[in-house]
């Protein structure tokens, strides 16, 4: 498979839209889950899977030690 290069732009609230390319060759839709995969500084986007979504649900109820109203207000903005 050759390269394929696309490009985003981010918005103030940090959001950028994934380019059509992009969608079609991870086979995006509205509605569904990504997920950003990060080793040695570089970034891999893959559209999450049920068993990548079941286990995030699984482990959200150990994450609590994060939900405080501070923690809200700090990371309000990514």
């Amino acid at each position: 498979m050759g390269q394929l290069t696309a490009t985003s732009r981010l918005t103030a609230k940090y959001q950028a839209t994934i380019p059509r390319p992009v969608r079609h060759v991870l086979g995006l839709h509205r509605g569904d889950r990504v997920a950003f995969v990060v080793r040695n500084n570089q970034v891999r986007l893959r559209k999450m899977g049920k068993t990548d979504l079941e286990y995030a649900q699984a482990l959200e109820p150990t994450l609590s030690e994060w939900s405080s109203r501070h923690d809200e207000e700090s990371y309000r903005d990514l």
